[in-house]
């Protein structure tokens, strides 16, 4: 068969079953994430779930990578542990060169906010607060003043067709608006990836083509690599890679197989 499969080789395996991560690898310049032997397990008093064990993914610098797998397969626990949002069992997450695990709750906020956007299922938008005041928040998060944050998230309203809009409160956009400004706050702060959970999954199909083809318009205009989950196979062909999470395992799938 055509593809490859991430697992654990026999020199992770013993770092990791040692509770270690060997000598770690100097980090490429133009790898943005890269997930070093990761592994997740949920307990629950006695009962102990492994989701999986000893994935390897490596995410360059403006480049497009799908994963799919069936439900359950534990494709979005793979996304937050990229994320930074969960902590995984085994192994290590490197976001821009700067290990997860080293950092404090505070200075991995920071770099997510900074290095990380996200775009989930649903949109997420604060309900109290305007279109152009929720994409502001990532940029006065990192620090700017609200002249400035205004402004940046004004441009990008407008580049992503709500310049019109901004000014109104998720309860007063569309379906597809509320997720239009959710993919404008994710690239707000031009991070270095954007996470996506099936982004386009709570829109029609119309939609849904509209804000992908968004999503990958501004993904290349801003050089920022992107990290899709989804079950559309469809979306996921247009990617640079298609990543299969099966069994605890994640295979690159072979152009004819995606």
């Amino acid at each position: 068969m055509n593809s490859r499969e991430s697992g654990i080789g026999n020199t992770s395996r013993t770092a990791v079953e040692n509770g270690k991560t060997g000598t770690q690898k100097p980090m490429p310049h133009d790898e943005v994430i890269r997930a070093e032997a990761l592994g997740k397990t949920y307990a629950e008093g006695k009962l102990r779930t492994p989701v999986f064990d000893g994935l390897e993914l490596s995410v360059h610098a403006g480049e497009t990578v799908a994963i799919v797998g069936a439900s359950g397969a534990g494709k979005s626990t793979l996304l937050h542990l990229l994320g930074g949002l969960d902590t995984p069992t085994a192994g290590e997450v490197f976001v821009s060169g700067q290990k997860m695990s080293a950092l404090s709750d505070a200075a991995r906020g920071q770099l997510r906010n900074r290095a990380l956007g996200f775009v989930y299922q649903f949109h997420h938008l604060l309900p109290e607060f305007t279109a152009l005041e929720n994409v502001m928040m990532p940029v006065m998060l990192g620090g700017a003043e609200a002249p400035a944050a205004a402004q940046r998230a004004k441009a990008l309203l407008e580049q992503v067709g709500l310049g019109h809009r901004i000014e109104h409160k998720p309860g007063e956009l569309s379906g597809g608006e509320r997720q239009r400004a959710a993919v404008a706050r994710a690239l707000v702060n031009q991070p270095a990836c954007v996470l996506g959970d099936e982004p386009t999954g709570n829109l029609d199909e119309k939609t849904a083509a509209t804000v992908f083809e968004l999503m990958l318009e501004l993904n290349r205009a801003q050089k920022t690599s992107l990290v899709l989950v989804t079950h559309d196979r469809r979306l996921a062909r247009r990617l640079d890679r298609v990543l299969e999470l099966h069994e605890g395992k994640l295979r690159e799938l072979a152009p004819g197989e995606a």
